[in-house]
């Protein structure tokens, strides 16, 4: 996908330092500098152009992040490549695997929705979760729904009435210490029965289309929005793209929708947070 508007912006990126580059075995393990997540490797495919590594943890669970910078290997920061001899598989090689990069149920019909709940803060990060793991929820009998703001999440939370096989799993836009988001999670995860039943996660981004990789749009990184313009019309204005109306604004979304094909055109830090949310609510 590329786009011939873009506007004019200033996407250079500073030089990473060199660092030794190694190519990614199986059973290594590795720590992703970001999540501080460590697990060993356990499969590399290539999906939507780019390389992805899953690593499984000690608990068995697996999260997958893109090769590249941002690793540490017994300690050491280091640039993991692809690995050597046979390339990994192909997104085509790996068409038995659904957009989240599950193996593909087949002839399994949906579930009936299960009374836990998936709650994000908006539409648009809906239709993103819906995109790349829909399939698996509807195995799973997962509904997403979105919240349109978490200022009031605490009475929302409270009038869901969670418990044993009522479960929430929120996510959490710009849920950063000392965020507005921060504070207010806190205060929700202190009601009574909060414990145990609720999981609320986040990832760092003001909006949930940063958590599209730049380079999947054709753009090295995200632009820089004016302080105090509105978020989304300063990224819709460096696209030259329209941006004076709520439909312009739906309109750019389905944009940079239409870009996603997999969890590979994801950001990890996302990834890491929507996975940790499913198996809250799936894994017994």
């Amino acid at each position: 996908m590329s786009y011939d508007n873009w506007g004019p912006q200033d996407m250079s990126a500073p030089a990473k330092r060199r660092l030794p580059e190694v190519a990614v075995q199986r059973g290594m393990v590795l720590e992703d500098v970001q999540s501080g997540w460590v697990g060993e490797v356990t499969r590399v495919e290539k999906s939507g152009g780019m390389h992805v590594v899953a690593l499984e943890d000690r608990r068995g669970k697996t999260r997958s992040f893109q090769l590249g910078f941002g690793f540490l290997l017994e300690g050491q920061a280091i640039r993991l490549m692809p690995p050597a001899g046979r390339p990994p598989a192909s997104a085509e090689a790996a068409a038995g695997r659904t957009a989240s990069g599950s193996v593909r149920v087949e002839g399994r019909r949906a579930q009936v929705a299960k009374a836990s709940r998936i709650w994000v803060e908006g539409k648009h990060d809906a239709e993103l979760v819906e995109k790349v793991w829909g399939d698996d929820l509807r195995v799973e009998g997962i509904v997403v729904e979105p919240l349109h703001g978490v200022d009031d999440l605490r009475a929302a939370i409270a009038a869901f009435s969670p418990g044993p096989g009522r479960k929430l799993g929120i996510l959490v836009d710009h849920l950063v210490p000392g965020s507005k988001e921060s504070r207010i999670a806190a205060e929700a995860m202190s009601l009574p029965g909060a414990a145990g039943n609720v999981l609320i996660v986040g990832h760092p981004y003001v909006d949930v289309w940063q958590a599209i990789r730049p380079r999947v749009l054709g753009i090295e990184q995200w632009p820089e929005v004016p302080r105090g313009m509105d978020w989304k019309t300063g990224i819709l204005k460096a696209f030259g793209w329209p941006s004076g109306t709520a439909e312009d604004v739906g309109l750019g979304w389905q944009k940079l929708l239409g870009a996603v094909r997999s969890y590979a055109d994801l950001e990890a830090s996302l990834l890491g947070r929507v996975e940790e949310v499913i198996d809250f609510l799936t894994v017994p």
